[in-house]
């Protein structure tokens, strides 16, 4: 048996988003009536990414908890967030005029830190199902992550639920 369903997030404007989506994913396991698989959680957007991290209860100044900090913290290290063009190789010329015929803005497109961020982490997370209830250990949280800094979007996680 196959269950797919969907949910809508909110980004915010400026910062990279974690939204905790353990509870929604939760709640569409149950309305699956699947007992025994596997959960995958996903993103098609190519700038997100869903993990499964464990609760860390202190946050951090800007609001992400010290988990999550750490993770941007050590991507600014290795993957710097783009602040100005020619910083990474894209967007090129040809995905700028793209941008432009879509009547999109230019600093919109010059978020590479984000994909990059995105395609190291990946963009599905597995767990494993048995007896209705998802398999993420004592502490296991599922995250869904917008790398994406340049503007405030509304995205969309998907759950497929692959079982009997």
């Amino acid at each position: 048996m196959v269950y797919r369903e969907g949910f809508k997030l909110k980004s915010n404007h400026k910062a990279i988003t974690f939204h905790n989506v353990t509870t929604q994913t939760k709640e569409i396991v149950e309305r699956s009536a699947i007992q025994n698989g596997i959960v995958v959680v996903y993103s098609h957007h190519t700038t997100c990414s869903v993990i499964t991290e464990e609760a860390s209860f202190d946050v951090s100044m800007t609001g992400l908890k010290y988990l999550q900090q750490d993770l941007v913290d050590v991507f600014e290290k290795i993957i710097p967030t783009q602040q100005r063009e020619g910083m990474y190789l894209h967007p090129g010329s040809k995905a700028l005029k793209w941008a432009e015929d879509h009547d999109e803005d230019a600093r919109e497109c010059h978020n590479t830190d984000s994909h990059l961020r995105s395609s190291i982490i990946g963009r599905s997370v597995t767990i494993v199902m048995v007896d209705g209830k998802m398999d993420l250990g004592q502490y296991g949280h599922i995250h869904f992550i917008d790398f994406n800094q340049t503007r405030g979007q509304e995205r969309t996680v998907q759950v497929m639920i692959i079982g009997e």
